[in-house]
């Protein structure tokens, strides 16, 4: 026994184990995170019951659980007896929706309080802009020729399709007119006070910009009435439905995204609508202070920040590793530089945070703004939190992990290579030009796919320089200069926060957490096993190299 310990097997044993373990967790995590996001787009049946008073329910089981009878208040007055001699009843939180008119999206009921339960083929799901789902049932279609009443899935498909079409009208109106020309009133109003402040602005100029004020004023009046007319036209068309209260009251079209009855469909139908919910959960804008609809401008902002984050860590970082490792001496001052690398890599996020609102933010950002955008001060462009100030934080904070990954790279090339690049003539800068930086890009790869990956999930640094609940646009349009780097941006880490824990309605926002967290935990693993993969190729390619 004590040479079997002594061998050291049973330490084996235990690693291999304690990995083993370790492995399984994080897989059954992300299988966990998976299944509760992703289940949350397949289309739950609806069911119907009736309450011990005879009203009707109706419904989506959520989630069911199991509770002890002691622990209900009047449980004597509302479970049966043999109920109560297991002393445990199962609960139900059933997702009834319908919040603008209950206030409330889930109620809670116990299994015995609930009657004659059914599923019936004529109840639907109708996917709203604002409020919520609605479930029920809907009764007719009113618009400008009458009411209809027959063949209602049929005809709301193509009124929908239409309505969609007037939307994408409504959007190319705001974008490609009201925006373009509140942006030309903006230009004009600034540069008109950049001529005050340098005292050029005369009558005659003042005169000319009032003219271009009034012509950009009339097309701003006559896009609105474009506009006005789209949207009276969808305010034409409204949707008659009945709630489980047997409730009459109307929906209009321009509210109503989507609808299906879940009741009558097939598999296929339900796996068709479920690719279909996570494309729009991908492609959309969030909705209802984001615990609804989609998560596309906060991928956008994520991807966007990590590939202005990777060009600027980047060159920085393989330029401090090839300083240090080819050309500076090993004295006391590059040994306490390589300490100070590896110390940076432990310190806590939100310290750079911190420091890249003090020092980017107000600093850097408020010298431009009174050096080149005086014109619009007191309102801060570059003097505030926005995706430059985030990006080059982030670079900052991932420096570290370029500069150790590139300089274990340089000193796996072998000197024998160096010295026969330089005995050919070569200078110092062409062999490394040539030669050592070819041999050292898997370890340049590795350390940036490693740095995009911590920048990926870091959250905290964000709120301080940058990120925001809700953008109003996209840091990249069809306005000049296109790229807009002072703008603040969506994030999905932040995204999580935000819905996880500061949303008004936690329960309905759940599964988006889940769905939010699975995407980003994706992108995450997905970056750091391309790094492992790179690192394993760099490790066979230079396996049989010696170091001279």
């Amino acid at each position: 026994m004590f040479k079997w310990l002594k061998s050291g097997a049973p330490w084996v044993w235990l690693t291999g184990g304690a990995v083993s373990i370790s492995l399984i967790s994080v897989l059954g995590l992300l299988l966990l995170i998976g299944w509760k996001g992703l289940t949350y787009f397949w289309p739950a049946p609806l069911y119907q019951w009736q309450d011990s008073h005879g009203a009707a329910l109706i419904g989506q089981i959520y989630s069911k659980s199991w509770v002890q009878t002691r622990n209900i208040p009047n449980a004597r007055d509302v479970l049966p007896e043999e109920v109560l001699a297991t002393g445990k009843v199962e609960r139900y939180s059933i997702k009834i929706a319908n919040r603008d008119r209950y206030g409330f999206d889930f109620v809670s009921v116990l299994a015995p309080e609930l009657y004659h339960e059914d599923k019936p083929t004529d109840l639907v799901v109708i996917e709203r802009s604002r409020g919520g789902h609605f479930f029920g049932r809907i009764i007719a279609l009113k618009g400008p020729l009458g009411q209809v009443n027959s063949e209602l899935a049929t005809l709301l498909s193509i009124e929908l399709s239409q309505v969609e079409e007037i939307r994408d009208q409504i959007e190319a109106i705001v974008e490609r007119k009201i925006k373009g020309l509140n942006h030309q009133l903006e230009a004009l109003r600034l540069k008109q006070r950049r001529d005050k402040l340098n005292g050029v602005l005369t009558d005659e100029l003042a005169q000319r910009y009032q003219q271009q004020t009034s012509i950009i004023h009339q097309q701003l009046a006559q896009s609105e009435i474009e506009l006005d007319a789209l949207q009276h036209e969808l305010a034409s068309k409204v949707l008659t439905v009945e709630d489980m209260k047997g409730e009459r009251f109307d929906i209009g079209l321009n509210r109503v995204l989507d609808f299906w009855y879940p009741n009558q469909m097939s598999f296929s139908d339900k796996l068709s609508h479920w690719a279909q919910q996570v494309w729009k959960f991908l492609s959309d804008n969030p909705r209802e202070s984001n615990s609804e609809g989609g998560v596309f401008p906060a991928i956008f902002g994520t991807v966007l920040l990590v590939i202005i984050m990777s060009v600027m860590v980047m060159p920085l970082g393989v330029l401090v590793a090839v300083y240090l490792h080819e050309y500076a001496e090993n004295n006391f001052l590059t040994r306490m530089v390589r300490v100070g690398v590896i110390n940076l890599a432990g310190v806590p996020s939100i310290v750079y945070g911190v420091f890249g609102l003090g020092f980017f933010v107000y600093t850097i950002g408020a010298s431009i703004d009174s050096l080149f955008y005086a014109e619009r001060l007191p309102a801060p462009t570059f003097g505030t939190p926005g995706l430059l100030w985030s990006a080059l934080t982030l670079a900052i904070l991932t420096l570290p992990v370029v500069i150790v990954a590139t300089e274990e790279g340089l000193n796996r090339i072998p000197m024998s290579a160096r010295h026969g690049s330089l005995a050919l003539g070569a200078t110092q800068f062409e062999t490394l030009w040539r030669i050592v930086l070819p041999m050292a890009s898997p370890a340049i790869i590795t350390g940036l796919i490693l740095a995009v990956a911590r920048a990926a999930g870091e959250v905290a640094p964000l709120m301080l320089v940058g990120v925001v609940k809700l953008a109003s646009s996209l840091p990249i349009d069809s306005q000049f200069p296109f790229l807009h780097l002072e703008r603040k941006f969506m994030h999905l880490g932040f995204h999580i926060y935000d819905v996880g824990f500061q949303t008004s309605n936690i329960e309905a926002a759940r599964p988006l957490v889940y769905a939010t967290s699975f995407l980003l935990v994706t992108v995450v693993v997905g970056l750091n096993l391309t790094a492992i993969a790179i690192r394993n190729n760099l490790r066979e390619k230079y396996r049989t190299l010696g170091q001279d």
